[in-house]
């Protein structure tokens, strides 16, 4: 097996880049990408458990998706890219990309299909992050914390997490999502910090300057210059810190001496202005959501070409099924204070009585029965071994997404769209 997968990833290397193929030359590509991809499937679906075992060292090793990803290529030549590879196709646009990513959705599949391999997987990913631990003692000293693009400040056992993507309108990407994992541990590591509370900031875009923005969804510039990753923004998103919102923190019995194994906190989010894709998707994994009177909310799939995270999981359970495929099918908005958006926050309230409304929501559920109570909900909402299976068809159905030729149209057109709007590049 590997000495053919070898052969067809050398064939393709021989190829012209993919901007300058001819129709021939594409059409021969995605011909021994198909051979190439039936090969992999072949070999995960016989040995993806073993392979994750010699990985782990016997299940002993806590790695995480990143890491997976980058030990299975030295592991398996030619069954998933190795870094360099990744790094030379970050460089380009989303359309001239191989779309090589596509292999990391096929291992993913397999590793998160597997009842042995899957459960270890989701578990490391409940880990904190080692940037983390090295932040951990500082915030415990100090109650404040500066990612760059996140914030985080503890003031009488509430910790308020502050998003402040400011030239993208907390628009979600492979940073972003760095420094949020990050943020979300601090959180439930530090003893001191009770109740997390998730906020955007004030923002200085001309669109919103002044205003507090929630979130823009996933940042469609990034993606559309293909600096968005399969890896470390789709899976370690869903995986990483929502997840965590949901699951809590889980680190066994190695786990960081003097920690606790596992921990579950409460978080309440508070939504100005909008919560657009991903950011109505984080939404559904807090347990309390106050809203401004003027917010509004959408899961705008169809129109970017994605699948919009564990949302088609969560928001069945918010929403029911009709309502869920209005939203995600025909990109239905919901306002405030629409009768159905009470499924997605708890309280609506002038702008000017939010900061109170959260404060009264933190204060609540500062409560020693909250953990426990939360752990009950997440075994009949969301049951880890039906988010592992979720996780398996999602790594590979996003990963074609990514590279699907309608995405690239969408992304094409809003591109254009924008830029005839913000000339500036804003």
């Amino acid at each position: 097996m590997s000495r053919s997968l070898t052969e067809l990833v050398r064939a393709v290397d021989a190829l012209p880049p993919k901007a300058k193929r001819s129709q021939d030359q594409r059409l021969h590509g995605e011909g021994l990408h198909e051979r190439a991809r039936l090969l992999r499937r072949r070999f995960l679906g016989l040995h993806a458990e073993r392979l994750y075992a010699e990985l782990t060292e016997g299940l002993t090793r806590s790695l995480r998706v990143e890491e997976v990803a980058v030990l299975a290529a030295e592991h398996c030549p030619g069954l998933v890219p190795g870094p360099e590879r990744l790094t030379a196709e970050a460089r380009l646009p989303q359309w001239d990309k191989e779309g090589w990513e596509i292999d990391q959705g096929l291992l993913f599949q397999a590793l998160f299909g597997s009842a042995v391999a899957g459960p270890h997987l989701l578990r490391s990913m409940l880990r904190p992050t080692r940037r983390s631990l090295a932040a951990l003692p500082g915030f415990r000293a100090t109650g404040r914390a500066d990612l760059e693009v996140v914030s985080v400040s503890r003031r009488d056992g509430i910790a308020q997490v502050e998003v402040c993507n400011d030239a993208y309108l907390n628009a979600e990407d492979d940073a972003l999502v760095d420094a949020l994992e990050t943020a979300t541990d601090l959180v439930l590591l530090d003893e001191d910090s009770r109740v997390g509370v998730l906020r955007g900031g004030v923002m200085s875009h001309p669109a919103h300057r002044g205003r507090r923005v929630f979130s823009a969804g996933i940042n469609l510039t990034h993606l559309f210059q293909g600096r968005i990753s399969l890896v470390g923004f789709m899976l370690r998103r869903e995986v990483g810190y929502l997840a965590k919102f949901v699951h809590g923190l889980h680190h066994g019995e190695d786990g960081p001496e003097g920690l606790p194994r596992g921990v579950v906190k409460p978080w309440v989010g508070a939504v100005d202005s909008f919560a657009i894709g991903g950011g109505t998707q984080i939404l559904l994994a807090l347990d309390r959501v106050v809203s401004a009177e003027d917010a509004w909310f959408s899961l705008p799939a169809m129109d970017e070409g994605l699948v919009p995270g564990a949302a088609n999981l969560r928001l069945v359970h918010a929403m029911g099924s009709r309502a869920s495929r209005q939203m995600i099918f025909w990109g239905r908005r919901l306002r405030a204070q629409d009768p159905q958006a009470s499924s997605l926050c708890d309280q609506v309230v002038p702008a000017r009585e939010l900061d109170a409304a959260v404060e009264r929501g933190a204060a609540h559920l500062d409560n020693p029965a909250v953990a426990a109570n939360k752990r009950m909900l997440a075994i009949g909402e969301e049951p880890l071994d039906v988010f592992r299976q979720y996780m398996a068809v999602y790594a590979i159905e996003q990963a074609v997404r990514m590279y699907s030729p309608d995405l690239i149209a969408n992304l094409e057109r809003t591109w254009i769209n924008r830029s005839r709007r913000h000339p500036d590049g804003t």
